[in-house]
């Protein structure tokens, strides 16, 4: 997407690696996951909780009495988005959109109240059922806690939701929709249901190691997936001097599956978003790329084999963060971008600890993120180094 240009001016996220930047990047210095055994569904599986840092921020929300009842991927869209907001300077009196998405929405309130109306031979329901269970409640919750009156928009790509947001957002304000724009997603998947369902595809991580979560690891014999809790959003805007980082390249690509949770051998909706992403820009411009890269034998080496096709040969850095911090689903591309950030604020690639290891020769100053879902929808968007920074 050529002449793309997009000022990020502030970011947040609440995850198991803290509530604020500073946290966050001592926890990619460290070598250590995040992964914890949660007793999910009768046995004890591994799981990446929020940290102390981020569960004190949600037992302050639901003190509110309105915030008592919400989900808590709503929760976490806002607090992640109070952060953001402050962090960019924004007063709520000044109008801006909104877009937070998410891959499962309201997972664990609508698994509550099914169970209820299950229980009571399908007579009642709580009164909240809806809208408490559905996907549009985050942004509009966000918005009234941000107490604005701009556009709301939640929506779900599966595992590309986050990006696809900051796309859609970056759309509206280079339409002149808006000015300002806050997007990104949240993911709140561990729940008995959810876990269940990822065993039951055969991908969820049985490993007793020192990383149980093997992404990017292509010599692995089994699937490694292992999800995580978190929420990520980011301040968008036109112009911003102070601006922490620029979005120029946007890019998107859908293949034709054989089934929901398929991909292609050489994962062709990565590669088309990745070239249209890079329009204007010389592959070998790219720093580094935070792939997307899942834990999964297929999803792991397709994507290695999308990104030899694009950059041939001469391959930028590669990393990623599911093994510290498992699968957000949703919020997962917003997770890879606030890694990018700080990988370009202090101008240090993160290894992965467990890979070869691979020498940063120079200043960090373009990286790729990648995002990728079920359904064969993928994302992938550029974001550089603000040269005044």
């Amino acid at each position: 997407m050529k002449n793309l240009k997009i000022a990020i001016s502030g970011y947040g996220s609440i995850s198991a690696l803290g509530a604020n930047s500073e946290s966050v990047w001592n926890q990619y210095l460290n070598k250590q996951h995040c992964f914890q055994r949660g007793n999910i569904i009768n046995k004890s599986e591994w799981v990446s909780r929020l940290s102390t840092e981020a569960k004190e921020l949600i037992t302050g929300l639901i003190k509110e009495k309105k915030y008592q009842q919400l989900d808590p991927s709503v929760l976490y869209a806002i607090a992640a988005s109070r952060i953001a907001v402050k962090q960019a300077g924004w007063n709520t009196d000044e109008e801006f959109g909104i877009n937070m998405g998410s891959s499962r929405g309201a997972t664990g309130s609508f698994e509550k109240y099914h169970s209820e109306f299950i229980e009571s031979g399908s007579q009642k329901v709580n009164p909240l059922t809806s809208p408490g269970t559905t996907l549009g409640n985050i942004s509009s919750w966000v918005a009234c806690d941000q107490n604005i009156s701009g556009p709301t928009i939640s929506h779900s790509a599966t595992c590309s939701t986050a990006l696809q947001s900051i796309a859609n957002a970056s759309a509206w304000l280079q339409a002149g929709f808006c000015t300002r724009f806050l997007a990104g997603g949240s993911e709140a998947p561990l729940t008995p249901f959810t876990i269940a369902q990822m065993k039951a595809l055969k991908i969820y991580s049985a490993l007793d190691q020192d990383y149980p979560c093997r992404s990017m690891d292509l010599k692995k014999e089994q699937n490694t997936l292992i999800l995580g809790e978190a929420a990520a959003c980011f301040c968008l805007e036109l112009n911003s001097e102070n601006a922490l980082g620029f979005i120029t390249g946007i890019g998107f690509g859908t293949e034709i599956i054989s089934h929901g949770a398929s991909l292609s051998e050489n994962a062709l909706c990565l590669q088309k978003s990745m070239q249209m992403a890079l329009e204007g820009h010389q592959p070998g411009s790219i720093d580094a790329v935070i792939m997307h890269s899942p834990g999964t034998m297929l999803g792991d080496n397709s994507e290695m084999i999308a990104i030899e096709t694009i950059f041939g040969k001469n391959k930028p850095l590669l990393t990623g963060n599911k093994w510290k911090i498992g699968h957000t689903f949703g919020a997962s591309g917003a997770m890879s971008l606030e890694m990018a950030l700080l990988m370009l604020k202090h101008d240090q690639f993160i290894q992965v600890p467990y890979l070869p290891l691979q020498k940063q020769s120079k200043s960090l100053q373009k990286i790729l993120i990648n995002a990728a879902g079920f359904g064969g929808t993928a994302f992938s968007i550029l974001v550089e180094n603000n040269p005044q920074n």
